[in-house]
């Protein structure tokens, strides 16, 4: 029987061995995984340490599924991979063969070979050995310093701020995310941090860090000479995919493993997936590297689908994702930029008395919906993609939005105060559509 060897058991590796599985793919399925034997869902890490969840709860899966599916969880890391013969070396001495092999190793975090990030009590926070050791040294920390202003640095803080632990944040950015977000929402977020009580200093970098005589840190610095006391210090600027240990051999890299849009590296039976793969060709509007969640679930299950024969060129569709800042819930669909791209118009409107907006992005010559981002509110996935995919005139997706509601029943209508700061904008009336229950819904899904 064919064997298909998988490295990694992230969301993408899990999703396209499970996939296969429902293909009724007849071969050998092993997974393999330093981190964990068993899958786990990585965004919910945080929960476990703020005593939300237990670790058994971060497995979505029953253990006994993968034997009754046929998929081997190995605990081992590959030391080595020998792609002429097609054969891997594990740590654990275990030498395998392969006639497929998926590569879904992940991300690692970003080091930037600052002065005193080998010290003790220096760490990021991305695997299951992180979460261990974060709690391992959490009896003795009295200040937490957390370095770069991503989603893994607020959900540090959020973790050490539930267990009264103070926390100071450095951020070069002059806004939290603003990176990423439009700067109203960046500034929200920044405020809201602040108001949770985190010392959150803005347009500061990391210069060096400092050791006490144990070598665990004592102290970080910054360029305009502060000193900040500290027993921790997470790293938290970034991630960069996972191949440096591919590297210098024949697999085709660049900032990732190069994939085509069947997800098939240069090395026949090779593919990779996830966060460490990077696309030749990526679709318009898409990034080379996305390590996005919803973006490797993508990327397994479409890889599946090729090697059942069913021949599928990935296509991410519509750019999703969502976060979590505190209490501010954050959703984005389509193209949401820091800065404006010429042509584009958006409507934006904030809830006077509490962290919520609503941004509206559209093309100014066509007036075809372009994007939509949302803090502190959300919208339901399915009616965001089909406006997205369907180029909707954003005068029609206004008048409709209540559509988009996904829970009218327990949030305000915030309908009205979005149309008129479109009227405001632009000294058009627009009228508002009311669906009337679930069914509305439906019918325009199906539509």
């Amino acid at each position: 029987m064919p064997r298909t060897v998988i490295i990694g058991n992230g969301v993408a590796g899990i999703s396209c061995a499970r996939k296969l599985r429902q293909l009724a793919v007849e071969e050998s399925i092993s997974v393999i995984s330093s981190e964990s034997e068993y899958f786990f869902s990585r965004t919910a890490l945080m929960y476990v340490y703020m005593g939300h969840m237990r670790w058994q709860d971060l497995e979505p899966y029953e253990r006994q599924s993968w034997p009754q599916q046929g998929i081997e969880c190995i605990l081992a890391r590959v030391a080595k991979i020998d792609f002429d013969e097609r054969t891997l070396m594990l740590d654990n001495g275990q030498k395998m063969g392969y006639d497929r092999l998926i590569l879904a190793t992940g991300s690692v975090p970003n080091r930037f070979g600052w002065p005193g990030e080998e010290l003790r009590g220096v760490t990021g926070f991305y695997s299951k050995q992180d979460l261990e050791h974060i709690e391992l040294l959490t009896p003795g920390i009295r200040r937490a310093v957390i370095v770069g202003g991503g989603l893994i640095g607020i959900e540090l803080a959020e973790m050490f701020h539930s267990r009264n632990i103070p926390v100071t944040m450095l951020v070069r950015e002059q806004q939290y995310w603003s990176s990423v977000l439009p700067v109203e929402e960046a500034q929200m977020i920044s405020a809201h941090i602040r108001n949770k009580g985190i010392d959150l200093r803005l347009g500061v970098e990391l210069k060096e860090l400092e050791g006490d005589d144990d070598s665990r840190v004592c102290a970080v610095h910054t360029p305009e000479g502060d000193r900040i006391e500290c027993n921790f210090v997470g790293l938290t600027a970034g991630v960069r995919p996972n191949i440096d240990w591919l590297k210098g051999g024949p697999l085709e890299t660049d900032r990732g493993i190069l994939v085509d849009s069947l997800l098939r590296t240069n090395i026949p039976g090779i593919y990779a997936i996830g966060d460490c793969a990077q696309l030749r060709k990526p679709s318009e509007g898409r990034k080379p590297v996305e390590a996005v969640w919803y973006s490797g679930r993508k990327m397994g299950e479409c890889l599946a689908l090729n090697l059942a024969g069913r021949e599928t060129p990935y296509d991410p569709g519509i750019w999703f994702n969502s976060a979590k800042f505190f209490d501010i819930e954050h959703q984005v669909y389509g193209s949401i930029l820091p800065t404006p791209s010429p042509g584009t118009n958006s409507i934006l409107w904030n809830h006077p008395a509490s962290d919520r907006s609503i941004r509206i992005v559209y093309d100014t010559a066509t007036g075809c919906l372009t994007g939509i981002n949302l803090m502190g509110v959300r919208f339901r996935h399915e009616v965001c993609d089909k406006w997205l995919r369907e180029k909707t005139q954003v005068e029609h997706v206004l008048s409709n939005i209540r559509l988009a509601f996904f829970d009218p029943e327990f949030f305000p209508d915030f309908a009205p105060p979005l149309l008129e700061a479109y009227s405001k904008k632009t000294g058009r009336q627009l009228r508002l559509h009311s669906p009337d229950k679930l069914s509305d819904v439906l019918r325009f899904l199906r539509s």
